[in-house]
């Protein structure tokens, strides 16, 4: 290779790397996008628009929540893997992201290749509900009843595939019953029927919990999360209660496609930690049951491969599908 040609590839590279860094440096100059593969009005939904609220305030260009929802999250979460890697298309999703590699044998996107994380900004413990009928006070007593009457329990979630249908499936398995479970359309069509008498046992998240067993409505058992929850402290966590290796979360993060600039990952990065750690967040998320939390891109990219492993586990040991 000649002298001269030596220099001008050096002097190319020089280039792209002086622009790319412009681009991080300008970013963002125009309207940002966050896709919530979600419908609206949710708790996934409210968290969405608050971080889409700072960043418009912080940055001065319009950030607008898109509610894409269907297919159980993958309608949307594929628009975004299928996006331009250029910060101006997010994905703001849930543990469906993790769960649905497991449940579905085709699905358009590939959930750790194709999106750049850039961070966990929150986590909410389900509660383990009863019908107040149901004479069981305590996890352990629940199980001791779902051993007594084999397939008589019925346990309700909003659809095959979500984080409540697979918490009764852990549960199953790890406590060595078999309730049997009764999928229904909405969270709240769920609820309705389990306050009801029409099926026993719930893990519904905890701002559709608390409420209602506070009311009389349902009775609480305990929380699903590694650590108690402060909206109510008096429930052991499951792990607490008997069952050791159990611990479901919903989770809430931001993704970028895959490929996305580092430095723009990391710009986005640094003003959702600067929000989740605002005064006014933390007190608005806690209403939702939501506690802020906040990782680096590389953290949340170890949690996500870590979770699909988990629920691998839990789809193949307790056969879950989704028909």
């Amino acid at each position: 290779m000649s002298v001269r040609i030596l220099h001008l590839l050096l002097c190319a590279m020089a280039l792209l790397g002086c622009t790319a860094g412009a681009r991080a440096d300008t970013y963002p100059g125009k309207p940002i996008r966050i896709i919530v593969p979600l419908a609206a009005g949710g708790p996934t939904d409210v968290l969405a628009r608050t971080i889409a609220q700072h960043l418009t305030e912080k940055w001065g260009q319009p950030v607008v929540v898109e509610n894409r929802p269907g297919a159980n999250t993958n309608i949307g979460t594929a628009a975004v893997a299928k996006s331009p890697a250029d910060g101006y298309t997010l994905l703001l999703t849930v543990n469906n992201l993790t769960i649905n590699p497991s449940l579905y044998q085709d699905i358009p996107f590939d959930s750790l290749k194709d999106f750049a994380p850039v961070s966990l900004f929150a986590t909410s413990p389900l509660v383990l509900v009863v019908n107040p009928g149901v004479p069981a006070r305590s996890v352990q007593e629940l199980i001791a009843l779902a051993k007594a009457q084999p397939g008589k329990l019925h346990f309700g979630s909003p659809g095959n595939g979500s984080p409540p249908h697979l918490a009764g499936e852990m549960f199953n398995t790890l406590a060595g019953v078999k309730m049997a479970h009764v999928p229904y359309s909405t969270i709240t069509s769920a609820v309705t029927d389990l306050m009801g008498g029409q099926i026993e046992v719930m893990f519904p998240g905890s701002p559709i919990a608390l409420p209602q067993a506070k009311a009389g409505k349902l009775r609480a058992l305990a929380t699903t999360g590694a650590k108690r929850t402060a909206a109510a402290p008096e429930l052991p966590t499951v792990a607490e209660a008997g069952l050791p290796n159990f611990e479901v979360s919903l989770w809430y993060g931001l993704l970028a496609p895959a490929n996305t600039p580092a430095a723009i990952v990391r710009k986005l990065h640094a003003e959702v930690a600067r929000i989740v750690a605002l005064p006014a967040v933390i007190q608005q998320w806690a209403v939702l049951g939501a506690e802020p939390v906040s990782t680096t891109p590389e953290e949340f990219a170890a949690y996500l491969k870590q979770d699909i492993a988990k629920w691998q586990k839990v789809v193949r040991d307790s056969g879950a599908k989704m028909d």
